[in-house]
């Protein structure tokens, strides 16, 4: 029997590749002779990194750079022996690096992105993909962008610093410096969210009241990004302010865009990424999971991003949960068998954590002894 593995992380428990570990442990308790292959996933948000180097054989470049405010940190990308080059934007300018009673929206920069993409180009990069969300900014990329080379200039010709307080006096911008060698570069953007960028659905009224933004910040920097995106359209890049997507990450997802950057989901970046299909192609069953699973799922998380993979061949999915939540249930016949809780019985979240693996694996066992007891999918007596 050949067993795809190919879980997300759950979240401060275990890694996708400790998940996916922890998976064939379980598969082998029952069928030892298995042929277990282990994808470890993620749909571009926290954990995207870690998932694609483990699989693809890649390795960590750290990066001194500067936060969302301006302070010097180290971040970092993954690079693959092939020249891919995987970053989570919130690696530089996460919105978890700066402590609530110091965030500040309107000096918020993501400069801190254009650090780790200069650095891969120097490696010799060949292709990105870019994980967007969990950003401390909203500044339509500008900080990202005049890093790369674009510079922002008041009427009078001042070069403007690209903070959305700074961008208030914004009157044209300057693509003749951005960095040649981005033409030479594949971009993908792994986003799992569709806003566009302006109005009451975009980066400032969505997303601007958890990174601290007033209601008086979000119209503020609402018509910031508006002067951004208009000045980069008459500087001769493509309007793309509507695009689905380009409010992601206080619209670093326009910043990307304007920049002939290709918006699709996380998930399937990664599946693809990770040549998840070709692991899928003669398996007999796939296992998914990550640490919490509801009604959200379908809407492009990774357990439906890898059960999407297997409906192509055929194959039936079972998804594993820390937590089950509002509208699990909806999963089964939507391209799941099952979706089973790893939790063995009630117990404390610290608990739940430390013991993620085991518990894991143990789920993982009784569900291929249900298996080949012949309780589903047709699959019993392979081994």
């Amino acid at each position: 029997m050949k067993v795809v593995v190919a879980p997300d992380s759950f979240k401060e428990s275990m890694t996708a590749a400790q998940a996916a570990a922890s998976m064939s442990a379980g598969v082998h308790t029952v069928f030892p002779d298995a042929d277990c292959v282990e994808i470890p996933m993620a749909d571009g948000g926290e954990g995207t990194v870690d998932a694609l180097v483990s699989v693809l054989d890649g390795s960590w470049h750290a990066v001194s750079t500067v936060d969302a405010l301006g302070r010097p940190i180290e971040a970092g990308y993954g690079l693959t022996p092939d020249g891919l080059v995987i970053i989570e934007v919130a690696s530089a300018v996460g919105l978890g690096q700066i402590s609530p009673d110091q965030r500040d929206i309107r000096r918020a920069s993501s400069v801190g992105v254009a650090d780790l993409i200069g650095d891969a180009l120097d490696a010799g990069a060949t292709r990105f993909i870019i994980g967007l969300g969990g950003s401390a900014t909203t500044d339509c990329g500008a900080g990202m962008l005049a890093g790369l080379g674009v510079t922002f200039l008041a009427a009078d010709g001042t070069e403007l610093t690209p903070t959305p307080s700074a961008l208030a006096e914004l009157d044209h911008a300057d693509l003749s410096g951005l960095d040649p060698r981005l033409a030479d570069v594949r971009i993908e953007l792994a986003c799992d969210v569709s806003n566009p960028l302006l109005g009451e659905d975009g980066a400032a009224a969505v997303f601007g009241p958890q990174k601290g933004a007033t209601p008086e910040d979000v119209v503020y920097l609402d018509r910031i990004l508006e002067k951004v995106a208009d000045a980069l359209t008459a500087a001769g890049a493509p309007d793309v302010r509507d695009q689905a997507g380009a409010g992601a990450a206080g619209g670093l997802g326009a910043g990307f865009l304007a920049i002939g950057a290709r918006m699709r989901r996380g998930a399937e970046v990664v599946a693809d990424a990770a040549r998840l299909a070709e692991a899928v192609d003669g398996a007999d069953l796939v296992l998914t999971g990550e640490g919490g699973v509801d009604f959200q799922t379908l809407s492009g998380k990774t357990p439906a991003g890898v059960a999407e993979v297997a409906a192509r061949f055929g194959l039936p999915v079972i998804a594993f949960a820390g937590t089950i939540g509002r509208g699990a249930d909806d999963l089964v016949g939507n391209g799941f068998e099952a979706v089973v809780p790893i939790m063995p019985g009630p117990g404390s979240l610290t608990d739940a954590l430390a013991n993620g693996p085991e518990n894991l694996e143990r789920a993982v066992a009784t569900a291929m002894r249900l298996l080949r007891l012949g309780a589903s999918s047709g699959l019993a007596g392979q081994s």
